[in-house]
């Protein structure tokens, strides 16, 4: 059997990607990538998405308002994301991205708190996932979640933390979510937690167009890298690379709730 990896964060919307979407695809496929997940960053790409997902079934989508949009929108924006997803609840898998990224600056930190929260209110309402984005914020990202109570899980994007960060988020239902991030030699703590965490914690992304694998630096980051995220990976564990891809691809579709088989 040849191994199927899922994207669990791949922005192929994005016009860095759009303009070649279909290459960007096939060249994934030839990779080994059978399904990814396309997270929103913004409320003008809600609508797109959807069409996308209905086109290619195996694009999941998540909608979301990112922290880096978060100074062009307002909180009514998440009413409009409420009445969406109650009209397309099936064909939306997670809200995401969201979170907060306080190396922004600090006039948007009001916002990005206020969208924050409201969304995964709106997630814990209606049973959703979300994706989440964090930069010098995981504590704070922590503290909202146990005290709305919030017990859908979803997936770190972007993981790059010791053992004990990583594990702070598995309690709480997340996954994480690794990528380039483990190619390069700094990655030390990153690159521990993923030789002492349970296999079943962890999801593979490659967060394209951004992201970029160490020696690609500069360039645009597609979702064919995701092999080479893979055997980075690979390298961390000690399991067969059949039971690593399988075990990538049930943690993915278990913490999405999608339905699609490894076979």
């Amino acid at each position: 059997m040849s191994l199927k990896l899922f994207d669990s964060h791949c922005h192929l919307n994005l016009p860095e990607l759009a303009k070649e979407q279909a290459l960007h695809w096939q060249q994934a496929q030839q990779a080994g990538v059978a399904a990814l997940l396309i997270p929103a960053v913004e409320r003008a790409a809600w609508v797109d998405l959807l069409q996308l997902h209905r086109k290619h079934p195996q694009w999941p989508v998540a909608l979301g308002i990112h922290p880096w949009w978060a100074h062009s929108h307002r909180l009514s924006d998440v009413d409009e994301l409420s009445v969406l997803l109650q009209q397309q609840r099936d064909n939306v898998c997670a809200i995401g991205e969201i979170g907060l990224d306080f190396a922004l600056s600090a006039d948007t930190f009001d916002i990005q708190q206020q969208l924050f929260e409201a969304q995964l209110a709106l997630a814990a309402e209606l049973g959703k996932p979300v994706v989440l984005h964090h930069r010098k914020s995981q504590p704070h990202l922590l503290a909202a979640i146990k005290h709305i109570g919030f017990g859908e899980g979803g997936i770190l994007h972007a993981f790059s933390g010791s053992p004990e960060q990583g594990q702070a988020f598995i309690e709480q239902g997340f996954k994480l979510g690794i990528g380039g991030t483990i190619s390069y030699e700094r990655a030390q703590k990153t690159r521990k937690a993923v030789q002492q965490l349970p296999l079943s914690t962890f999801v593979l992304e490659t967060d394209a167009p951004s992201m970029p694998l160490a020696g690609f630096q500069g360039r645009v980051n597609t979702p064919a890298r995701l092999a080479q995220v893979f055997q980075h990976f690979s390298s961390l564990r000690a399991e067969p690379k059949e039971q690593l891809a399988e075990q990538l691809w049930f943690n993915t579709c278990q913490v999405l709730r999608l339905g699609l088989a490894y076979s």
